[in-house]
């Protein structure tokens, strides 16, 4: 097994977070692209981009759509856990919970899953193809953690206007909701 160059608390060069940001403006810009945009010759932002995939900071790459368009609608689970002692096992399946097939089956797509500081604990943000889809999958959660988990509230997003420093080409849509 490769051993990472960075620690996991050492900081980006300057160099390196140039790259980064070029390359989260638009991941399909070209290396020949990205290099001028930041004035690197293109194997060093290869070298640089090589050494960030290797070193886990980056972690893939992905395309941002109108998930309307797919039939498809967005939503977030904001979940609150209850101050049960949670088990070693329980906290893997919790950590690894975009990975279960059975929400897949369920039509579940799971986009992000973030442990929070704050009133609520963990985000789930997922796709799903109805609202019932999205209901049962907060139940069925609900259901699989019922000691652990004290609260649980689904939310419809109506519209975004930015994801991921990528702004939405169809702002007129929010209009539709004013």
């Amino acid at each position: 097994m490769k051993t990472s160059s960075k620690k996991k608390t050492e900081l980006l060069t300057s160099d390196e977070l140039r790259i980064l940001t070029a390359l989260q403006k638009n991941s399909k810009d070209s290396i020949n692209s990205i290099a001028k945009s930041c004035g690197f010759s293109r194997q060093r932002v290869q070298r640089i981009l090589a050494q960030l995939e290797e070193d886990r900071v980056i972690w893939g790459y992905t395309a941002i759509t109108d998930e309307k368009k797919e039939g498809r609608l967005r939503y977030i689970i904001l979940i609150k856990r209850s101050m049960n002692r949670v088990d070693r096992e329980t906290s893997k399946k919790i950590a690894y919970i975009y990975f279960d097939e059975e929400y897949e089956k369920q039509g579940i797509i799971v986009e992000g899953s973030y442990y929070l500081h704050g009133e609520y604990d963990w985000m789930i943000i997922l796709t799903a193809k109805t609202l019932r889809d999205a209901k049962k999958f907060s139940t069925v959660i609900l259901e699989k953690y019922p000691n652990i988990i004290a609260k649980v509230i689904l939310i419809q997003v109506l519209h975004s206007s930015k994801s991921h420093h990528i702004k939405n080409p169809n702002p007129d849509t929010l209009l539709d909701f004013l």
